[in-house]
C-alpha cells in the first residue's frame, strides 16, 4: 500500500498494482495444491508448516489485498484502512498475543487480551499513519477532528471481529477486512472527513 503513490494516475494504474498480488495468489495456489515445493515458502507463511494451509490464510490475505486494490484503490479511505486492520492489526495480534499472551479472553482461548489489545493499538496507529500519508499526497481529504474518533471505533469493531471465536468457520484474514469494509464504509461514506 505505500507503494500505490508510485503508480501513475492513469485508470489502469490500480491494474499494473494488482499484479503483485495476483501473481501470489497463483503462486500460493501452484505450491498449495503441489504442483511444486517450496519448503522455505510453506514455513515462512504457515503456522503449522503444512503446505495446505497455504490455501486458507496466506491465500485469503492475497485475494483481500487483491480486491482492495481493484476496487477501493488510493483514493478511498475503506480500502487504506482495511488493509491497516488486516496487515498491521491483525498481524501484530498474532506477532504479541503468541510471545506474550498468556491470559487468555474468557470467550476464546485461541485468542488473548493482550493479542486484542495489540489489534487495537496497531490497527488504530497504521491506519492512521496510511490515511495521513494518503492525504499528505493528496489522494483523500481527511478531517482529523472527526476521523480520529471514527477510526477509533473502526479499530474497535475490527478487534472484536478478530478475537470472536469463529476461526473454523471463517478465516480472520476474511472477517477483520469485511467487517472493517462495512464499518469504514458507514463511518467515513467514501470520503475520510
Amino acid at each position: 500500500m505505500a507503494s500505490w503513490p508510485l503508480f501513475s494516475n492513469s485508470t489502469s494504474a490500480r491494474f499494473f498494482a494488482a499484479v503483485v498480488p495476483f501473481l501470489n495468489c497463483v503462486r500460493l495456489l501452484t505450491y498449495g495444491l503441489g504442483f511444486y515445493s517450496d519448503e522455505a515458502l510453506v514455513k515462512s507463511v504457515t503456522r503449522e508448516g503444512k503446505r495446505e494451509e497455504l490455501l486458507r490464510g496466506p491465500l485469503y490475505y492475497v485475494i483481500v489485498l487483491l480486491i482492495i486494490v481493484l476496487v477501493f484503490w488510493r483514493d478511498s479511505p475503506i480500502g487504506i484502512v482495511s488493509l491497516s486492520m488486516m496487515s498491521g492489526g491483525d498481524g501484530f495480534a498474532d506477532i504479541v498475543g503468541r510471545r506474550f499472551g498468556s491470559l487468555k479472553l474468557p470467550f476464546n482461548k485461541k485468542k488473548s487480551w493482550v493479542g486484542s489489545a495489540a489489534m487495537f493499538i496497531s490497527g488504530f496507529l497504521l491506519s492512521a499513519l496510511m490515511l495521513s500519508y494518503f492525504s499528505w499526497l493528496g489522494y483523500i481529504h481527511v478531517s482529523w477532528d472527526q476521523a480520529l474518533g471514527k477510526l477509533v471505533l473502526v479499530a474497535l469493531a475490527a478487534t472484536v471481529v478478530e478475537c470472536i471465536p469463529v476461526t473454523d468457520v471463517v478465516d480472520d484474514n476474511i472477517s477483520v477486512p469485511l467487517a472493517t469494509m462495512l464499518v469504514a464504509f458507514l463511518l467515513f461514506g467514501n470520503t475520510a472527513n
